[in-house]
């Protein structure tokens, strides 16, 4: 039977992958790189369901929950019934959901629970770079790390297996690369849901003291036979790399010999290493001979594996992304094994201490560590000889930077400009938050003070007002991140009495990740966006008054007028004062003519650029230029604009 192939992103890949091994239960929250895998899924069932199949019937649920720990704690729950339960989220994500990880690692679990964590090397899209390797090290649950699409789609069904054999979260981590390169892939086209036993009433779902010292006397043995395990896994390959003839790998299940150089590699880095070897081998380059490992398995570390691998080798060197955990397991069994063997890494300085590798860079690094005249660690940005020859290319196009920008008509920038008119150069810090907003940090709106993670502006704004109470503190949030992590922030405010300006940017959708809804929207993960949703919508200026805020304005950002006068009122406000500036996305509104410009009217003042910063407006040849390729026409230059030179039109509802 011939199987139709469909090309796949890894996170589609992983969707498929779930389905196939009968999940019932995906949760998840946004965030780049991991957000494609939920929607893979949502996407699959909504199909099923327009068919009448299997799968779409509601034997599947899936929901964007309000943050990490709510969807990792709602999968537990169906685990601990016996149902097999994915969770998605990027690697600070993880963060958040370390509080009921930690405990279900003493807990375990009845069906398969497994977390998807995509870590971004880079970073490209994150606050952080942190390695989910040393996360489930420091949880005790395994982890298994993807090299490939297609290692997605089969480590999560293993994941699954791997959980219920032995009662414990399972951690499949993806990397940007992974994540968002392509495959090819069998696609899941039927689904048939994984037997669920029930939920059975015992003292081991009760986290009780007593009950977790037992459980942390038990990790160990625990530990080392998942280990024991993890030698014999297929992911893990042991393998040599031939210079003799026409260059190739060559798949052993014993070590070759007379062999003294190996490599190991873990994740993206593995492609990039064949990658590598591929290219210097066809220059015919002077690496000698190799043994090679793919370390699939991170942890519990897969010794008995790693000592084959070590047999009669001098010289190691480790590739991996992020941390160097493998560098380290490969130090430890070293030292505890007296291996004469020189393992060199991150540490040695032999490889890249941070930020993502590549076939260019691996093969400088392999150059270095193995040529005839080897020894001196590979500085991240030096090439040697014959390697630079070969990647020379990779450094000839010196890119322009590009920073990133608010979009042409972003209503975060109107609420920016007008709370920074409402001011009036009155001393204030300006605490931010992670989304599209915390790009107000930028020249000309110098809104954003601090950014730290998600919620965080609202409760760093109350700090710095104990520290320095002179000084208005004013908040800025998203309303999905208001709803992810920024109520409990709100209630610390209004149960210690701060003097508090909170300023929430609701523009009706979880925009940086790539437009999920959120509880604000009313819309489900289903998509089937319909006129009954809005019943089910939570309010955001009914939830800030629940929590004791008295004064809530709600008003629309582009109506600058209004806007300033909406955060004057509540700088001035005595207590916690809250301003929701509602306006929708670019990407769920209608585009409206662009303004008109009168070049005679125009006195060059400038103020529309200055006060702004929309990429639409640019000053050339004595006149201001409107890119109408760009312009949404939100109006907001032409009401800042002192002299009528910029004029709006009508919309459709009447604004100017």
């Amino acid at each position: 039977m011939t199987v139709a192939y469909q090309l796949m992103m890894g996170n589609e890949a992983l969707a498929h992958g779930a389905l196939r091994a009968g999940v019932r239960v995906v949760c998840g929250y946004p965030g780049t790189p991991s957000t494609e895998a939920l929607e893979a899924v949502a996407a699959l069932v909504r199909t099923w369901a327009h068919k009448g199949m299997a799968g779409g019937r509601g034997e599947v649920h899936v929901e964007w929950s309000v943050n990490e720990k709510a969807a990792l704690e709602v999968a537990a729950g169906a685990a601990f019934c016996g149902a097999r339960a994915l969770v998605t989220m990027k690697q600070v994500g993880l963060n958040v959901a370390s509080d009921p990880l930690m405990t279900l690692s003493y807990l375990g679990c009845k069906g398969g629970l497994v977390l998807y964590v995509a870590d971004d090397p880079g970073p490209i899209s994150s606050q952080t770079e942190q390695d989910t390797r040393q996360f489930a090290a420091f949880a005790k649950v395994p982890v298994l790390d993807a090299a490939t699409p297609e290692d997605t789609w089969r480590m999560v069904q293993e994941a699954f297996d791997l959980s219920e054999r032995h009662r414990l979260p399972v951690i499949v981590r993806g990397t940007t690369r992974v994540c968002h390169g392509s495959a090819p892939i069998e696609p899941t086209e039927s689904y048939v849901p994984h037997p669920t036993s029930g939920f059975e009433k015992s003292p081991q779902w009760v986290t009780f003291p007593p009950l977790a010292y037992r459980m942390h006397c038990m990790m160990p043995d625990r530990t080392r036979a998942i280990a024991q395990e993890f030698d014999q896994y297929e992911g893990n390959k042991l393998c040599a790399w031939d210079v003799k003839g026409a260059p190739r790998i060559l798949e052993r299940s014993v070590p070759p010999v007379p062999v003294t150089n190996g490599v190991v590699a873990s994740g993206i880095s593995w492609s990039y290493l064949i990658d590598a070897l591929a290219l210097l081998g066809s220059q015919q380059t002077s690496l000698p001979p190799l043994r090679l490992l793919k370390i699939a398995t991170p942890y519990p570390f897969p010794e008995g594996l790693a000592s084959t691998f070590l047999n009669g080798l001098e010289q190691v060197l480790v590739f991996e992304e992020l941390e160097s955990c493998i560098e380290r397991e490969l130090l430890a069994l070293v030292g505890a094994k007296h291996r004469d063997v020189r393992v060199l890494g991150k540490l040695s300085g032999h490889a890249l201490a941070a930020g993502e590798n590549s076939i260019e860079t691996l093969c400088r690094q392999l150059d270095v560590a193995f040529a005839p005249d080897a020894g001196a660690p590979a500085a991240p940005a030096a090439s040697a000889a014959p390697a630079a020859a070969l990647i020379a290319h990779a450094d000839a196009v010196d890119l322009p930077a590009r920073p990133p920008v608010l979009c042409a008509g972003c209503p975060h920038r109107a609420s920016f400009a007008a709370v920074k008119k409402a001011l009036r150069r009155r001393p204030a810090t300006c605490s931010g938050d992670i989304g599209c907003y915390t790009l107000g940090n930028a020249w000309p709106l110098e809104m954003v003070d601090t950014c730290v993670c998600m919620g965080a502006g609202i409760t760093v704004a109350q700090g710095m007002h104990w520290a320095q109470p002179d000084v208005a503190h004013l908040g800025f949030v998203g309303d999905s991140t208001f709803f992810a992590s920024g109520i409990t922030g709100v209630v610390n405010a209004v149960y210690n009495q701060v003097p508090l300006t909170l300023f929430v940017l609701d523009n009706s959708i979880t925009a940086m990740t790539g437009a999920q809804p959120h509880p604000g929207t009313g819309i489900r993960s289903s998509y089937d966006a319909s006129p009954d949703d809005a019943r089910h919508a939570v309010s955001i200026p009914a939830v800030l008054f629940a929590l004791g805020v008295r004064h809530v304005v709600e008003c629309d950002p582009l109506d600058f007028k209004k806007a300033v006068a909406a955060a004057t009122t509540a700088l001035d406000y005595d207590g916690v004062s809250a301003v929701v500036f509602r306006a929708p996305c670019v990407t769920l509104a209608t585009p409206q003519p662009p303004p008109s410009y009168d070049a005679q009217a125009c006195t060059l003042c400038r103020s529309c650029i200055t006060q702004l910063g929309c990429p639409a407006l640019t000053e050339q040849d004595d006149a201001i230029q409107l890119d109408q390729s760009l312009c949404f026409g939100c109006g907001l230059c032409a009401q800042v604009c002192a002299v009528g030179a910029l004029q709006n039109h009508e919309d459709k509802d009447g604004r100017p």
